[in-house]
């Protein structure tokens, strides 16, 4: 059977292609069912590496797999790597023909990044803390240094994550983003508990949004459909606690 995927919904830059999994079209079961494209989430090994060569044959292109820790590394993407890094990243970046960049995510935003000509791609992982620490700013600029080019000449892709009717944060989470609390935040929207306690819903599209503006991305499309509340198409660690993986892949033909 061909596998669902979920692809961005922008004029496709020359020579590139990317995609987001979706969780059906694997052979994991029970919570992981179907496509968990997770290593460490207590899935069965073999079943993970089964449900990742049906995702790297559906691209047409080698995903390569970063060890995420929620920072700001971005590495350069090269023929001589493998399957999988060894250096903690939550973003890459390459040049080079058949590599997918590639993140993993379960309510954390994916982020794909293109040249308007095509000649190279970038990935991003960003949940609230990488997103505040600087994650994007960090991929768009690796992207334009590496690839001679200006933030004018990208175009990205912000994926399905947990949506702004979901997010529900403390004020920790407020003073990442630098947020004032008794000032208006647009991307903040104020909850007053039963038990008096007040917490934030908070828009990570809309987040990293306002951080590629600021960077001078070209253009920015957004796919706003929320992975905790379509529990079909997404799996959610917000939801679930111990769920899969979905993974986002972009990559030069």
């Amino acid at each position: 059977m061909s596998l669902p995927l979920l692809r961005p919904a922008w004029v496709t830059p020359p020579g590139v292609g990317a995609a987001m999994s979706l969780r059906e079209g694997g052979v994991s079961e029970g919570i992981y069912a179907s496509l968990n494209l997770g290593v460490a989430v207590g899935d069965d090994a073999e079943t993970v590496v089964e449900n990742r060569a049906r995702f790297g044959a559906a691209l047409g292109a080698r995903p390569v797999w970063l060890r995420q820790v929620h920072g700001v590394n971005v590495l350069h993407l090269t023929a001589e790597d493998g399957v999988a890094t060894d250096d903690p990243a939550d973003a890459a970046w390459t040049d080079e023909p058949g590599l997918a960049c590639t993140v993993q995510v379960a309510d954390c935003l994916p982020v794909l990044f293109a040249l308007n000509d095509g000649r190279a791609v970038a990935a991003a992982h960003a949940g609230w803390r990488g997103l505040a620490a600087g994650v994007l700013e960090a991929t768009v600029d690796a992207l334009c240094r590496g690839a001679g080019a200006r933030p004018a000449d990208v175009q990205a892709w912000l994926g399905p994550c947990i949506g702004p009717r979901q997010f529900e944060v403390g004020a920790d989470v407020l003073r990442a983003f630098g947020q004032d609390r008794r000032a208006e935040m647009p991307r903040f929207v104020r909850r007053e508990r039963p038990d008096g306690s007040t917490r934030w819903l908070a828009d990570l599209q809309g987040l990293a949004q306002d951080r590629l503006a600021a960077a001078g991305v070209g253009a920015v499309t957004v796919t706003p459909a929320c992975t905790v509340e379509d529990a079909s198409a997404f799996f959610s660690f917000r939801r679930d606690g111990v769920t899969g993986r979905m993974a986002a892949a972009i990559w030069r033909l």
